[in-house]
């Protein structure tokens, strides 16, 4: 258990530099699926989403660890809004994606937050 709880607090100690960098880019991405698309709009988007399917698996193995003392993360609204997401992309309508992007903001806010304070 030792070992693992290390494993999970050196994870979220990179997710936590990671999503700031990943909140840097969402609004860019969003003004792009906004109507402001450029040529490399579909492989930027893709840089994205790797990156949120990245947090999402550390998040995944290590939301006992940022719930433990607190609720930090709340797992249906982060689930639910994961999941318009993915209604998003498969409906392929940029302004969908864009929306679904915008509502994720606050939950990685919130989990960058988290892994910050968990790790400190």
């Amino acid at each position: 258990m030792a070992i693992n709880k290390m494993e999970q607090l050196e994870a979220l100690s990179i997710l936590a530099d990671f999503n700031d960098r990943l909140l840097k880019n969402l609004p860019t991405i969003i003004g792009e699926l906004s109507g402001k698309r450029q040529a490399d709009t579909d492989t930027y988007l893709q840089n994205i989403l790797d990156s949120i399917n990245w947090e999402i698996v550390v998040t995944s193995n290590s939301l006992d660890l940022l719930n433990e003392d607190r609720m930090r993360i709340e797992k249906d609204v982060f689930n639910q809004r994961v999941m318009a997401l993915s209604e998003a992309l498969s409906s392929k309508n940029d302004s969908e994606i864009a929306a679904a992007l915008q509502n994720l903001i606050p939950c990685f806010e919130q989990l960058g937050n988290a892994a910050k304070e968990v790790t400190a």
